[in-house]
C-alpha cells in the first residue's frame, strides 16, 4: 500500500506492512525515506529559524504545569502551522501514514501535530515517554531526522530502552531517516550532541484535539 496521498508526486514511501509489523512487535522501527525536495526544503526551514532566533526553549509538561527544565531537556522547538511547501508536503505525507496505520492496526488516529526541534552543541533529552500508560492521547511517535553528514562522534542519538535500563537500540540522526514508535510504550532518550541537531518531532493522537497544542497555531488534519 502506498504512503503518497492522492494527487501527491515526490513524496517519500516506505513499506508500510513493515512499520506496522514492527509497531506489533517491538514496537518501533527506523525507516530510511527517499531523498525529496521535501526532505531539503524542511532541512533549510529549519536551519534558518534556528539562525533567525525562531526557536523557543522547550518545556516540560502544559499549561500551569510547563515549566523550562534544564536538566532534563535542552532543546528548542516551533509548531509546525503548514504555512511553507515544505510544511505542507510532510503534513500530508503524516496523514498519508495515520490512514494506512489505521487501516492495519486500528490504533484510533485522529490528528497530527508536530514541531521542529533543534538541539545545540550540548542539548539532550533525558530519558521519557511521550504519554503516560493509559492517557491515550499521544499514541504514534514518529521523529524525522535532517543532519546530512552525521557522524558517530557527534552524538545526539535516540537511544530506546526496555520497561527497564536495557538499551535496545541506539539510532543515529542521520539525514532522512525517519523513527516511529509507540508513545506510551516506549522509553527513550536523546543523547548529548555535539553540534547542532535538527529534526521534526511529531504525534498521531486520539480524538483529544482541546489538549493538543498545535492547535494553537493551525488546523489539524482530522479523520473523516
Amino acid at each position: 500500500m502506498s504512503l503518497l496521498p492522492s494527487g501527491l508526486t515526490g513524496l517519500p514511501a516506505f513499506d508500510i506492512g513493515t512499520v506496522c509489523d514492527a509497531l506489533a512487535g517491538p514496537g518501533y522501527i527506523a525507516v530510511r525515506l527517499t531523498d525529496t525536495e521535501m526532505l531539503a526544503a524542511l532541512r533549510q526551514e529549519a536551519r534558518a529559524l534556528w539562525q533567525d532566533n525562531a526557536l523557543t526553549p522547550a518545556g516540560i509538561g502544559r499549561a500551569e504545569d510547563h515549566e523550562l527544565i534544564a536538566r532534563v531537556r535542552r532543546d528548542k522547538t516551533k509548531w509546525l502551522d503548514g504555512s511553507t511547501p515544505g510544511q505542507i508536503a510532510y503534513l500530508a505525507f503524516a496523514e498519508a501514514l495515520r490512514r494506512d496505520v489505521n487501516a492495519r492496526l486500528m490504533l484510533g488516529l485522529f490528528a497530527f501535530e508536530a514541531h521542529f526541534a533543534v538541539y545545540e552543541s550540548g542539548g539532550f533529552y533525558k530519558r521519557h515517554v511521550d504519554s503516560f500508560r493509559g492517557a491515550r492521547n499521544r499514541v504514534l511517535s514518529t521523529v524525522l531526522y535532517l543532519n546530512p553528514d552525521w557522524r558517530e562522534g557527534d552524538g545526539g542519538h535516540l537511544r530506546i530502552y526496555d520497561e527497564g535500563d536495557c538499551v535496545l537500540s541506539e539510532l543515529r540522526p542521520e539525514f532522512a531517516t525517519l523513527a516511529v514508535f509507540l508513545s506510551e510504550e516506549i522509553p527513550h532518550e536523546v543523547t548529548i550532541s555535539h553540534r547542532e541537531r535538527f529534526s521534526i518531532a511529531g504525534w498521531h493522537r486520539c480524538n483529544d484535539l482541546g489538549l493538543a497544542p498545535a492547535l494553537q497555531v493551525r488546523a489539524l488534519p482530522i479523520a473523516p
